[in-house]
């Protein structure tokens, strides 16, 4: 997808983030009869869902028992655009500024300037970077047999895989792997998993072998990874293990970056926000997993609900003779 050409016309909402809550609110500004552009700095609308996991299945997406990530975008980007939102890709976020006179904010990013009435931050966890396996060396093996995200399923065909890590993502991939692999063995550290319940009860049921109190100590291989050493964090017990592939699961680390410097009340690298989705500062809104107040649940649904909230309060801004809450979107002409 191309980025949208460069205008200096001001636009109702612009949008940080074209991942899906940032898609969403697209979409319900679009119902609203807002004028959008969406700013990311990826080449591609979708977040992290299609830089990290594009074939993962998605599972807490109401409306489907279960859906390939890349699925998820391609319709998310269909809503979200059926209106004319721009999106204005591959560009990064510099610098914001709010004319004192008019209101208006202007978005500056390496490729240019936007302006805008309302600005809504949906940038996920903003820019972010694999927490590394802990040990010396570790990323000598990138490329080589050692992985943090999984974009091809197929490329672990037929492989012996070590799976790291006892959150959903290293769970997720255990079951969806379990089928194409030769052979599989996930390590977690504890006897508790940070992933969901099912997930777990279901992995249990595959043929993934699950190694309980271990943790990786060393990768040995040539050209390649061969071998991965592993070893029980009780009896410091080791077990070499033949592996072809190693994939890592241990989180990441995020930066907001230039939005750190826009004023906003910040709570652990997230952007507070009250029961109306506003930020300390005026017109600013946020949704999705860059936000955070009391009780936030990180769930992409959650997200959904958030930027529609912030779209409904940020048209009352604009308009202030429109309605709040205007109906159902399925009493509106579509």
């Amino acid at each position: 997808m191309q980025t949208a050409t460069r205008t200096s016309d001001v636009v109702d909402l612009l949008i940080v983030g074209g991942g899906p809550v940032g898609l969403y609110g697209a979409f319900y500004a679009g119902l609203r009869q807002m004028s959008v552009k969406i700013v990311d700095s990826l080449e591609e609308l979708g977040g992290q869902l299609i830089a990290l996991y594009p074939e993962k299945y998605i599972f807490d997406v109401a409306g489907f028992p279960r859906v390939i990530a890349k699925d998820l975008v391609a319709r998310l980007v269909e809503q979200g655009l059926q209106f004319g939102a721009q999106p204005c890709l591959g560009e990064q976020v510099v610098a914001l500024d709010t004319d004192p006179t008019d209101h208006i904010f202007t978005l500056k990013t390496s490729r240019g300037e936007h302006k805008a009435r309302i600005i809504l931050i949906a940038a996920g966890v903003g820019s972010f970077t694999p927490r590394p396996v802990p040990i010396d060396g570790a990323d000598r093996w990138l490329g080589r047999g050692l992985s943090y995200f999984v974009k091809r399923i197929d490329d672990f065909a037929g492989k012996r895989v070590l799976i790291l890590g006892g959150g959903d993502s290293a769970v997720d991939w255990a079951n969806m792997l379990a089928d194409v692999t030769s052979e599989q063995t996930l390590i977690h550290r504890r006897d508790k998993f940070r992933a969901h319940e099912d997930s777990v009860e279901k992995m249990m049921q595959t043929s993934t072998r699950v190694m309980l109190f271990h943790e990786i100590k060393a990768i040995e291989g040539d050209d390649r990874v061969r071998r991965a050493v592993v070893f029980d964090n009780r009896t410091q017990a080791e077990t070499t293990i033949e592996v072809d592939a190693i994939i890592s699961n241990f989180g990441f680390v995020s930066n907001l970056g230039p939005i750190k410097e826009w004023g906003l009340s910040l709570e652990k690298n997230q952007i507070s926000v009250d029961q109306l989705m506003q930020t300390s500062r005026p017109r600013i809104f946020a949704a999705g997993d860059v936000c955070t107040y009391p009780g936030k649940l990180k769930l992409i649904a959650s997200g959904f609900g958030e930027a529609a909230l912030a779209v409904n309060v940020g048209k009352t801004l604009i308009d202030p003779t429109a309605k709040l809450f205007p109906g159902h979107s399925s009493e509106l002409s579509l």
